[in-house]
């Protein structure tokens, strides 16, 4: 949405008057309105003063609209004829309003509050006391991935589990090793959480680049829970096809299979080259290396990420002592390398019975 342009000389004008009223003492509700208006009055988009902002585009529309309507008057806190309260039944109108939307904005509410029933509150508190009652509360936004497929989710461990099923004799006498496989890539930026502290002091971390980066590959043995990690300089297909070699020399003579995600480097370029001259023309049931996926868009499968999670835990658990990027790639390492980590997601999969 877009507002028509004024000629020049009413826009100059009304530029005027709002420049004033901002440069004035006014309430922080007042100056962001006046602020809007303005931008709207220039010529801006709805849609790029929401941006900016931080309110929706009916905010917008609706000041502007005031402003044209009544002047700076009508932006003001409390022009003529508001009221200080709601009334029950009013209140209870507005709370089925809340009850009705999908999206819930400060702004909105205040504004559709004046708007509606000549009301404007000098506490936020009021506002924040009508979204309780109408069950909205303040909280965080949470990730959501839009191609995670609940069923392929739920399908891929039963999978999992026939084809580690159908090798069980091999996994058991150990000739068979089972590794799950990820990768991290840890941030210097990723020291910092919350920690306990003094209520009136800041817990200041150094840190002199927060993108300072280190990317780990990680193997959790799928028989004995040991964890083997190593540094490399990215997540490539070369770097795995180290890493991978690296597990071969640790398993020597024993058969491999790896569980882990569709990156495309686990499957194409250098690490297929390495497939093909590792299993060369063996039948499948013969291939020194086997890999199975997760899963796509379902990282939460991977045992190794609650271990990488752990490890970023315990680093913001002992901040004070990590003093530079060093110390906490040392750390990092510290924790997780030739470690043993036993948790209910290693335990789902099971090479025991064969799931149908």
């Amino acid at each position: 949405m877009n507002n028509l342009k004024l000629p020049l000389k009413d826009m100059e004008k009304e530029i005027t008057q709002l420049e004033s009223f901002i440069k004035s003492d006014i309430d922080a509700r007042e100056l962001k309105r006046a602020i809007a208006v303005r931008m709207a009055v220039e010529g801006k988009f709805y849609h790029e003063i929401s941006k900016i902002l931080g309110v929706s585009e009916f905010f917008v529309g609706h000041w502007k609209k005031q402003f044209q309507t009544k002047g700076i008057e009508g932006i003001k806190l409390g022009h003529k004829g508001s009221k200080g309260y709601l009334t029950a039944l009013q209140k209870t109108e507005v709370i089925e309003w809340l009850k009705n939307k999908e999206y819930w904005n400060l702004d909105e509410l205040v504004t559709y509050v004046e708007r509606e029933f000549g009301v404007s509150y000098k506490s936020k508190q009021s506002y924040y006391e009508l979204f309780g009652r109408a069950k909205v509360s303040w909280k965080k936004t949470q990730k959501i991935n839009p191609k995670f497929d609940e069923e392929l989710v739920k399908k891929n461990p039963e999978e999992i589990n026939n084809i580690l099923f159908k090798n069980k004799a091999g996994i058991e006498s150990g000739q068979i090793i089972v590794l799950f496989i990820d990768e991290c890539h840890l941030l210097h930026g990723d020291l910092t959480g919350y920690v306990w502290g003094q209520s009136k002091i800041r817990i200041e971390v150094p840190i002199t680049n927060e993108k300072d980066r280190q990317t780990y590959f990680g193997a959790l043995n799928y028989q004995s829970k040991e964890f083997h990690v190593q540094s490399h300089p990215s997540g490539d297909g070369k770097s795995t096809v180290k890493f991978i070699k690296y597990l071969q020399d640790k398993y020597k003579n024993r058969k491999i299979i790896l569980i882990w995600d569709g990156a495309s480097y686990h499957k194409y370029g250098e690490f297929r080259d390495f497939l093909l001259e590792v299993n060369g023309d063996k039948e499948p049931d013969e291939w020194s290396i086997t890999c199975i996926l997760f899963a796509p868009n379902a990282p939460q499968q991977n045992p190794v990420e609650d271990i990488w999670l752990q490890a970023k835990n315990f680093l913001r658990k002992y901040w004070y002592l990590c003093r530079s990027f060093k110390i906490v790639k040392f750390l990092f390492e510290f924790f997780t390398n030739e470690h043993k980590f036993d948790f209910p997601k290693i335990n789902k999969y099971n090479c025991t019975e064969k799931i149908n």
